[in-house]
């Protein structure tokens, strides 16, 4: 091998090549072995070419990388020591596999000659994360004669084209550097000469992805389309063209429209609608109900499933009939809509509404009459409502309500994202979920990474940290609703480095004392009260505002309905808000 020799000059030249084709995002943890890949992104953040974040918690970390690649689709880099701080990674990559999100995960080992003799914080990382790759590489210590100056860009384009589907769906990468003493050093600042943040080259590497092949479906009687999790708009689309109603779970990207049935749960148990079914043509990912996979395993039924960026097919009990790569609907007449039945999507549709009747309403006729009396029973009325205590269904359907098209929305695996498919009406705005492995882990990491990338974008520059005048002012704010324990779980994520950027973002803390999902089991019927409080509820009586303070985020309780509508406006940066739900 020649050419220039040393860790640093190895990792500068690594992490250029990344940034030519479209890295704007880097999350380093802290390490010693690591110390020449940390050490040159810092530097490559001072000259303005990707935006970093450093976190001490390696989970936190790939988590964060997780939702920035949700959100910008683009892969971000997170770089890491060796040993445990490498299996720490392990949960994201996963969540990463199955959801089909670009990551690249760049880890630093020991050489060769010090592996599998005791050598301190040394383990077995090759390998580490199995199947759960796209693509890993194993990359000799380049302190031990140099490296081909061609190398780096030949490792950076193959890991990235693997990690944004070159041949297959998106997904996490694996690229395991060896570093020998010495650890860092200089690098030749003139590489930055020939690197630019113009987009113009992740656009052109897009055009490498792999050919889709589509399919021609024709109208048939009893269709529905069932939007999954990451499902996306074109679900909306198919289902508009089809004249079939769209049973969309909530974090699909496509909850919205004239085709929607939100109370598609109920209706797929009452023989009028759910047993009429006779095909089902699937997008994304459907985690969030039993009804849909029993509907899918029921004899007669005819579904297809539209492949997206997931690890793994759906195929609920290997009943699929056809898994494609796209759809299109044969004979799409004038608005983009085929020849098919009114009535089957009407009764759908009206049905669903009347089961989503029961709401609140104030007469506001009262407000704008002369009357005394009328007017002070109009006063009464509004503050009842106002001081009405905060249940689930008002808790998802408030910030819902709040949450608009430049504003992004998370739910953690808590029963909070089920109360919001069940109830919250069509409305097309950004929704993400953690729903590959549906883990509690990593929710507010994830937000946050998706904050940054939906506020910052993929614009960098600057010669600080501290890039506040680089935001994008267009974008709004990030909302993350999720359960107390998925809050504890995650806890650490509140913690960034001093002098980053800090991007408006509420977590929102539905406290019910514990893990009420299980009470919905079947689990809880049979169990033992205290058995299953002990080991499935697991109370908790946290102070939450004490976290809040700990951490320098601004904490408010919203207890009845007045104070949550003004506490989902707060203009604060960083936000707690706690909303005490009875079990």
């Amino acid at each position: 091998m020649t050419g220039p020799e040393g860790p640093s000059e190895f990792s500068a030249a690594v992490l250029a090549e990344f940034v030519k084709l479209g890295v704007r995002h880097v999350v380093v943890c802290p390490g010693s072995r690591s110390q020449a890949l940390a050490l040159a992104a810092a530097e490559f953040e001072q000259a303005g070419l990707v935006t970093l974040s450093v976190r001490i918690d390696e989970r936190s970390a790939g988590f964060l990388a997780l939702g920035i690649g949700v959100e910008s689709s683009t892969p971000a880099l997170v770089i890491t020591t060796s040993g445990t701080a490498v299996a720490n990674l392990l949960p994201a990559v996963l969540e990463a596999h199955h959801s089909g999100v670009p990551m690249i995960v760049v880890t630093a080992d020991r050489p060769e000659a010090l592996r599998g003799i005791g050598s301190n914080q040394t383990t077995a990382q090759r390998g580490m994360f199995g199947e759960f790759v796209r693509f890993a590489r194993e990359v000799e210590a380049p302190s031990a004669g140099g490296f081909d100056p061609a190398y780096p860009g030949e490792l950076a384009a193959a890991t990235y084209l693997a990690a944004t589907g070159l041949s297959g769906p998106s997904g996490p990468v694996h690229v395991n550097i060896a570093f020998a003493e010495p650890l860092s050093g200089t690098f030749d600042h003139a590489i930055f000469d020939d690197l630019t943040t113009d987009e113009s080259a992740a656009a052109q590497n897009s055009s490498h992805l792999r050919v889709l092949e589509t399919v021609t479906i024709p109208v048939a009687p009893n269709t529905v389309v069932v939007a999954g999790h990451g499902a996306g708009l074109v679900a909306e689309e198919v289902a508009h063209a089809l004249g079939a109603p769209l049973l969309a779970e909530v974090s699909s990207g496509a909850h919205f429209g004239r085709n929607l049935v939100v109370a598609y749960r109920q209706l797929l148990g009452m023989a009028d609608f759910g047993e009429r079914v006779q095909r089902v043509i699937v997008f994304g990912h459907p985690t969030l109900s039993r009804e849909v996979p029993q509907l899918i395993q029921r004899g007669g039924v005819e579904t297809i499933v539209v492949r997206g960026s997931a690890a793994e097919e759906y195929n609920p009990g290997h009943c699929v009939s056809q898994f494609v790569d796209a759809v299109e609907v044969e004979g799409e007449g004038e608005g983009g809509v085929a020849a098919a039945d009114p009535a089957w999507l009407g009764s759908w549709v009206s049905a669903s509404r009347d089961l989503l009747a029961d709401t609140v309403t104030v007469d506001l006729a009262h407000s704008r009459t002369d009357d005394a009396k009328a007017i002070r029973e109009f006063t009464k009325a509004q503050l009842a409502v106002f001081r009405e205590s905060v249940t689930r269904r008002m808790l998802v359907e408030t910030v819902w309500q709040k949450t608009w098209p430049h504003d992004r929305l998370v739910f953690g695996s808590s029963r909070l994202i089920r109360e919001a498919d069940r109830v919250v009406v069509g409305k097309n705005i950004r929704v993400h979920a953690n729903r590959g492995l549906a883990g509690i882990d990593g929710t507010i990491a994830t937000a946050t990474g998706i904050a940054l990338a939906s506020q910052l974008g993929n614009v960098t520059g600057g010669t600080a940290h501290g890039r506040t005048a680089h935001s994008n002012a267009a974008a709004g704010t990030t909302r993350v609703v999720l359960g107390d324990l998925a809050f504890l779980h995650d806890v650490g994520s509140l913690l960034t480095a001093p002098g980053e950027f800090s991007p408006r973002i509420q977590v929102i803390v539905g406290n019910d004392g514990g893990g009420t999902i299980f009470d919905s089991l079947e689990v809880a019927g049979t169990a033992e009260a205290q058995s299953f409080d002990r080991v499935l509820y697991t109370p908790q009586t946290v102070q939450l505002e004490q976290l809040a303070l700990a951490y320098g985020w601004h904490y408010l309780r919203a207890s009845n309905r007045g104070e949550l509508d003004e506490a989902l406006v707060s203009p604060r940066e960083r936000t707690l808000i706690e909303v005490p739900l009875p079990r």
